[in-house]
């Protein structure tokens, strides 16, 4: 390390104002500060330090994903070899599936989010900031692995320019940056994104899984897919060869669904990460889940002839669909979520309970989670300033009865 930093030195100057690559100077600072702690410090003494950036930040949420990621890889290949018929469930070729299902989908992500930072960066004369490093791996997390790239790319530019640059770039965005790039895709290719053929990967790649043909049959419609569309007589979750799926399933992520958001399991090992370093919110953790709960305990109670009480219970209600992934990484985002500690509770509760609502009363979105985080996105300010307010009154009282006395 100590050659790469005294190689770094030395082509330094090149990359400065007045160098021969000063117009790439937001890159190479974007590098260097990837590889190695800055130099730079404060020359004022009005903030205290710390040894966790936003850089490190990144890097321990998006190792928090990584139980999520690797499992994703697992399930579409297994998820494939299951609806091709295939008997024998070799755990390295099924990893090997995965991964090259979803490495082209990283890729495209991370060059058009990327890319386009990078150039605003330089435009602007700003550092590169590190925020796309979490979004990168999460829009393909979020969406079914048969989207096409070309709409990935798409919706990835449309979210980093709009939702983020627009507003001032990493730290101003009001709506979460990898949720408005699914709700773009929802709402722009509808098609792409719902449905039963679009959750498994259909087609082999490089002899490994075979072919799925789903008009022989095959559907690939997730959990609350098929609740959604399911009209009369009981209801049975199942999978792609028509067996039952249990909520054990459900728990271990083995069912149809969006790449990264299926296991359970892996999300809370994710939990625990984030948690544990301090990152994430458990005030907005909790909240979620037990609003989540509540409102399933009122579906329950007042179930409906179009969503009876038999289809899932308040605990089901958080293992299927996006639930526990978005309770865990997108309504904790620190940058669009409420910051003051009551107002985290508020906040995560709402966004529980309406993701339980959009799912059981409106069958034309079976998911919810989505448009309930966004949704909360916008009211987060609002909450906060509802919360300071109160204070300000409280204290405000209560000083004018000290003075009294």
């Amino acid at each position: 390390m100590k050659k790469l930093r005294k190689y770094i030195d030395r082509i330094k100057p090149d990359f400065q104002p007045g160098g021969r690559f000063s117009a790439f100077q937001s890159v190479f600072d974007g590098f260097e500060t990837f590889l190695f702690t800055p130099k730079e410090t404060s020359e004022s003494g009005v903030h205290i330090h710390d040894s966790i950036d936003s850089k490190r930040v990144m890097i321990i949420v998006v190792l928090a994903l990584l139980p999520c990621l690797l499992f994703g890889m697992y399930n579409t290949g297994y998820q494939n070899f299951l609806a091709s018929g295939l008997h024998d469930f070799p755990f390295w070729q099924i990893m090997a599936y995965g991964f090259l299902a979803i490495l082209p989908r990283i890729v495209v992500t991370y060059v058009v989010g990327l890319g386009i930072e990078f150039i605003v960066a330089q435009w602007r004369k700003e550092e590169i900031q590190e925020g796309f490093l979490v979004t990168g791996i999460l829009i393909p997390l979020i969406c079914p692995i048969e989207t096409p790239l070309w709409m990935l790319a798409v919706a990835t530019a449309f979210s980093v320019i709009f939702v983020k640059e627009v507003f001032g770039g990493t730290g101003y965005n009001i709506f979460n940056v990898a949720l408005v790039t699914r709700a773009f895709l929802f709402f722009a290719y509808p098609a792409s994104m719902s449905g039963d053929k679009v959750f498994i990967a259909s087609k082999p790649i490089c002899g490994l899984g075979g072919t799925v043909n789903f008009a022989d049959g095959v559907s690939g419609a997730t959990p609350l897919g098929q609740i959604a569309t399911h009209t009369e007589g009981a209801l049975r979750i199942q999978n792609v060869t028509g067996g039952d799926i249990s909520s054990w399933d459900a728990f271990l992520g083995l069912i149809p669904g969006s790449f990264g958001e299926t296991s359970t399991l892996c999300i809370l090992i994710g939990a625990a990460i984030l948690l544990m370093a301090g990152i994430a919110s458990w005030r907005i953790i909790i909240s979620v889940v037990i609003g989540g709960l509540f409102m399933g305990w009122i579906a329950n109670l007042f179930a409906t002839p179009t969503y009876p009480a038999s289809y899932l219970s308040p605990l089901d209600q958080l293992l299927y669909g996006g639930f526990a992934f978005a309770a865990v990484f997108m309504a904790t985002d620190p940058v669009t979520a409420s910051r003051t500690g009551i107002g985290k509770f508020v906040y995560g509760f709402l966004t529980g309970a309406i993701a339980i609502i959009i799912r059981v009363y409106n069958n034309g979105y079976p998911e919810g989670a989505m448009l309930a985080v966004l949704l909360m996105n916008a009211l987060a300010p609002l909450i906060d300033w509802c919360v300071v307010q109160a204070n300000i009154n409280r204290r405000m009282k209560r000083a004018k009865r000290m003075s009294y006395e």
